[in-house]
């Protein structure tokens, strides 16, 4: 690793919205750069009148503290998992989960980059409206407390301040992504099996590998995902559950 956000050797510069760079977790085999198309002007969307769905639209909403301890169930494609969520281990990162599953964010949403022996990576919403309204709703980092060891779950980021709703799950022990800032802040507790199920044909994002490009997914959502990649597997449902 060169540098904490060495991007040019991960996913490559996706210039997409003044130039931001794919959020990823860590480094592909080489070097490259690409340029994507800039998608359209963010569409004006209402927020829900009310409850935890109005932050879908609105993440000014999202700002509830999440419980010291808490658990969430992921219905896949390919079944079940359970991750369970630790505050006090990235705080400001346990917070915009919490937010996020109670508003229903992580529903009909793709692991749209799996890579055998290293992660699996989602969090791009199937409505580019909804992508272009938590774009530039980002936290600021937190201090690693915990490794990246195997089935743990943490923010994928751009740089420096910039998660924001696309996370990833260890397949493997990734203890070099700990200095770059990765910052786990919960665990798969049931289910792991299910996540080393998940499809992973397609390798990585385009340009470096087959699987899709994270600004056109961003740009246009699942339209795009399912049109060009059909055999990726999706969160059908994801819910905070009681202990």
């Amino acid at each position: 690793m060169k540098t904490r956000f060495g991007l040019l050797a991960v996913l490559g510069v996706v210039l997409v919205s003044g130039c931001r760079r794919a959020e990823t977790p860590a480094p592909s085999p080489s070097p490259a750069a690409v340029a994507t198309p800039t998608p359209a002007p963010r569409p004006e969307t209402a927020p829900s009148p009310s409850g935890p769905g109005a932050a879908l639209h609105d993440p000014s909403r999202a700002t509830e503290q999440a419980p010291d301890r808490f658990r969430v169930r992921f219905e896949t494609t390919k079944g079940p998992f359970v991750v369970e969520v630790t505050r006090a281990w990235a705080p400001r990162g346990a917070d915009r989960f919490y937010n996020l599953v109670r508003a229903g964010y992580y529903d009909d949403v793709a692991f749209f980059r799996v890579i055998e022996g290293f992660m699996v990576q989602f969090g791009i919403h199937g409505d580019p409206r909804v992508n272009a309204a938590w774009r530039v709703a980002r936290i600021p980092d937190d201090p690693v407390a915990q490794s990246n060891r195997r089935g743990m779950v943490t923010y994928a980021m751009a740089g420096p301040d910039t998660r924001t709703t696309q996370l990833f799950v260890n397949f493997k022990d990734n203890a070099s992504l700990d200095s770059q800032g990765f910052a786990p802040f919960g665990r798969v507790v049931e289910g792991m099996a299910v996540v080393d199920s998940l499809y992973s044909g397609y390798g990585e994002g385009a340009p470096r590998g087959m699987g899709p490009d994270q600004g056109r997914a961003q740009a246009e959502g699942n339209a795009y995902l399912r049109g060009s990649f059909p055999k990726l597997d999706l969160v059908k449902t994801a819910r905070v559950v009681k202990p």
